[in-house]
């Protein structure tokens, strides 16, 4: 596994796919709110892409196989970049979503899940 000593911050890949946008705004739809519920479809779409890769060569071939892997994950890649693309229309920074995703994080450090599954019989 290759490691190319890249690791992006949620800001840094924020203003990638605004730059992306700025340089296809012409043609793409605006970075408003509105069009948001696409770009969740398209990240769905490709959530599919990565389960049918997971299907159709198993988890074996995506970490023994290069080819497989990289495909792999540039479908997992695709789905970042359409999840930047909400998180820009709804003009949501990258302070904002890590607050709130740290705040989740705590939460479901303390969950006890096994006890919340149980409640639900």
């Amino acid at each position: 596994m290759e490691d190319n000593k890249c690791d992006l911050k949620i800001s840094e890949m924020l203003k990638l796919s605004r730059d992306l946008w700025e340089k296809h705004s012409d043609i793409w739809s605006p970075m408003e709110p509105e069009y948001a519920r696409s770009f969740i479809l398209y990240m769905i779409e490709e959530v599919g892409e990565s389960i049918a890769i997971i299907k159709k060569k198993g988890e074996a071939e995506i970490m023994d196989n290069p080819d497989v892997r990289e495909h792999f994950v540039e479908e997992l890649g695709d789905v970042l970049m359409y999840f930047m693309d909400v998180l820009n229309r709804f003009d949501i920074s990258a302070a904002e979503f890590s607050g709130i995703y740290m705040k989740k994080f705590q939460k479901n450090m303390n969950r006890d899940y096994e006890q919340q599954y149980k409640n639900l019989k």
